[in-house]
């Protein structure tokens, strides 16, 4: 945790306090066997990803700050997500500019723990409304056999679109 939002807003914080993820506040502190969400990374998670690793980790930094962050080296598997709309409130409705929380329901939902999806998203007013706006894509991202597949259903689903020089990820 970078400790950069704030607190009241922290997605990963309340996770913590509710049981539902561990802290690890120095980057060394990462499992070396954990896939790690990096939304910077050019492997794409798919449920392949499934059998490498028990431990999923998200990496709980401000936007702003995340292409500095991700410059590091990151010890374990390195994956992004594929393209999701974000249903919290401060970027709703962009493409991939996710909160923790979202971020580790996608990739829990992807790798097969859906219902570990929906318990994370319970906790906050708007969080079961990511399953809604992703039903579809997460559905098929879930059936994709390799990260192949998943290339072609994001176009599908979300077409070409130019990437933000601001946070290297797609927006709208």
């Amino acid at each position: 945790m970078a400790k950069e939002d704030d607190p009241k807003k922290c997605t990963a914080s309340k996770l913590i306090r509710f049981n539902l993820a561990e802290p690890i506040f120095k980057i060394n502190g990462i499992p070396k066997n954990s896939i790690v969400l990096n939304p910077f990374s050019e492997n794409l998670l798919s449920k392949e990803a499934k059998d490498l690793s028990q431990i999923l980790v998200a990496i709980d930094c401000s936007w702003n700050k995340a292409s500095n962050f991700f410059k590091r080296r990151i010890k374990g598997y390195n994956f992004r997500l594929p393209k999701l709309l974000a249903s919290n409130p401060i970027h709703y409705g962009h493409i991939s500019v996710l909160s923790t929380v979202e971020a580790l329901a996608g990739a829990l939902y992807i790798l097969g723990y859906k219902e570990r999806a929906r318990l994370i998203l319970s906790k906050f007013k708007w969080g079961l409304n990511f399953l809604i706006l992703n039903e579809e894509p997460l559905e098929a991202y879930s059936k994709a056999k390799n990260s192949k597949e998943i290339i072609i259903l994001e176009e599908e689903f979300f077409g070409k679109k130019f990437k933000s020089k601001e946070y290297n990820v797609v927006r709208d």
